[in-house]
């Protein structure tokens, strides 16, 4: 089972790119986040015409997220986490598929920081760690994964002296995803490749591309059972210099 996760940054704008990446990587269940279209401009019948079933919570010009499954069934779950009613950001979906329980999520990006975006940033990690106990306590195979916003280590970011006060590597921030982790879940890539440059995320500006000047900030984590399952794990690099594309790549991950 393969399972892909995608921030497009904006599902109509990058449609095509999204549809040549399905067509040559077929996983069977992709998360995609940043979809920048509200519920009513979901490209559903594209997708259903590439084989792939959809749930999606979309929001205007920002957030959005989506779960696809390849000619398979899926049950949503819910479509916000847990723990503030008055949050109306399109962040989370999750549902079960094949038997697996997927959260697919976008973290707020939290910039500037300090500041109320971060003190957002923070709660929501919060929310999310809260509620990702709930899914281990529940031991059912469990997968989080999406846009963190979060570099966890030196290793994970290009020249990590140059973002040390940015909210995606605050210390505030990266010991919020540690103690996400530590509660028992498996960062998929970093079990595979404990000591790889990885990156899935390039900027824009200064061919940060061609420069591999990047961030890994796209990751999964997986329930004990699923970890014993990782049969393989990587990023589609190349995506991320197809034209018009996004600026992350695809991650995925295969389970026996």
């Amino acid at each position: 089972m393969k399972i892909a996760t995608y921030n497009v940054n904006s599902i109509n704008a990058r449609l095509p790119v999204v549809l040549r990446w399905l067509s040559e990587t077929a996983p069977d269940v992709v998360c995609l986040q940043e979809l920048k279209a509200p519920q009513d401009n979901f490209p559903e019948k594209a997708l259903a015409d590439a084989g792939y079933n959809a749930l999606w919570h979309g929001q205007k010009s920002w957030n959005g997220v989506a779960i696809l499954a390849r000619n398979a069934d899926i049950t949503e779950v819910r479509r916000a986490l847990p723990g503030d009613p008055e949050d109306e950001h399109s962040r989370y979906i999750e549902a079960v598929v094949n038997g697996i329980t997927v959260g697919c999520l976008y973290l707020p990006n939290g910039n500037p920081a300090p500041g109320p975006k971060f003190d957002y940033k923070l709660r929501w990690f919060e929310r999310l760690t809260l509620h990702a106990a709930d899914l281990l306590a529940a031991g059912k195979p469990a997968v989080l994964t999406g846009d963190y916003n979060v570099m966890p280590t030196e290793l994970d970011v290009y020249k990590p002296e140059k973002w040390v006060d940015d909210a995606l590597f605050r210390p505030e921030t990266r010991a919020a995803f540690k103690k996400l982790v530590d509660l028992g879940w498996t960062d998929a890539v970093r079990k595979l490749y404990p000591n790889d440059k990885i990156y899935t995320f390039w900027d824009y500006f200064r061919n940060a591309y061609g420069r591999d000047a990047g961030l890994r900030i796209d990751h999964f984590l997986l329930t004990p059972d699923l970890a014993e399952r990782l049969t393989g794990a990587g990023v589609n690099r190349d995506v991320r210099g197809w034209e018009k594309s996004s600026d992350h790549a695809p991650v995925w991950i295969e389970l026996a």
